[in-house]
Formats: C-alpha cells, structure tokens, sequence
C-alpha cells in the first residue's frame, strides 16, 4: 500500500486507541498496552479473566551506571486466584517476560481488588426488512460456530441499515 493510498473498509478501534494510550500507559503505569490486551495469553485464559495487570514498579536508579534491575509487576485480583498467582509467579514472570522480549520482570506484587470485567453489550440491531432479514440468516446458516454466525447475521444487519441510509 503507498504512503498516499488511504486505508478502505474498517479498522480496528485498537490502531488508533494503542497510539493514544500506549504513552500514557507507559508513563503512567512503566506498562506497554500490548501487554493489558494480551494478558489473557500470556497468564493463560483462566488466570487471565480473573486478573489484570495494573503496574511495573521500576527500582530507582542513582546513576546511568548502576546495573539493570528487573521491575515488579503489580497485578489486581481477587480471592483465591491470589492464591493461584502467587503460587505460579515464577511461571508467569517466565511467560511474561517471553512476551517482552527481555528479563524485564523479576517479581510480582498482588493487590486484592475488584477486577472489573468487560461487560459486553449488545446494541440493538438496526431494523430490515423481513425479506433482508431471511436472506442474511440464509446466507450464514451453513456456518458452524454459534457465536460467529451470530455476529455475521448482525454484521450483514448493519451494513444493509447503513447502506438503506445513503
């Protein structure tokens, strides 16, 4: 794609949410936002759902000097998985570190918090006709997975409601 050749259909809203957050992030919490997305990855998807990333505590350095020292990472969970986390940390030290790319992690701090869930909502779906509506549910029904053929169907929903506005 040429520099002058601009970018046609949709983008991710995280493109241009991680240029904007990602400084911030980086200054405010020594945290990448690559890092918060991929948590679930990294940590594994049943530590992940009940714990985020909250900091890296980076050890204060008097001179340019003076050695590297690993950061620590403060994580937010609650109940048992502190239990859980604080009996895998050298595991998850090791995977997220992998994932930075260095030894930039070298011990982890737990703090005891709620950790808020992304609550999924969904928006009501713009009005079709019966017609449109039967021929879109026709087009995705060979499609297996529920949760895909469900967001397809409202997928074709939208961009029929968006073209009947032009």
């Amino acid at each position: 794609m040429n520099d002058g050749e601009q970018r046609k259909g949709f983008r991710p809203l995280a493109d241009p949410a991680a240029g904007v957050l990602d400084p911030v992030l980086r200054k405010r919490a020594g945290i990448t936002i690559e890092l918060v997305q991929a948590w679930d990855e990294v940590v594994g998807a049943s530590l992940g759902g009940l714990s985020r990333p909250l900091k890296l505590l980076w050890p204060r350095r008097a001179h340019e000097d003076d050695p590297f020292q690993p950061a620590t990472l403060v994580i937010a969970c609650q109940g048992f998985t502190a239990m859980r986390i604080q009996h895998e940390t050298g595991e998850i030290i090791n995977r997220i570190n992998a994932f930075l790319g260095f030894a930039a992690v070298g011990r982890i701090k737990i703090e005891q918090k709620p950790v808020a869930l992304p609550v999924a909502k969904k928006r009501a779906l713009p009005p079709v006709d019966a017609e449109t509506a039967r021929k879109i549910s026709h087009t995705v029904q060979p499609i297996e997975d529920e949760g895909l053929r469900e967001a397809l169907e409202r997928l074709g929903q939208s961009i029929h409601a968006e073209r009947s506005k032009r």
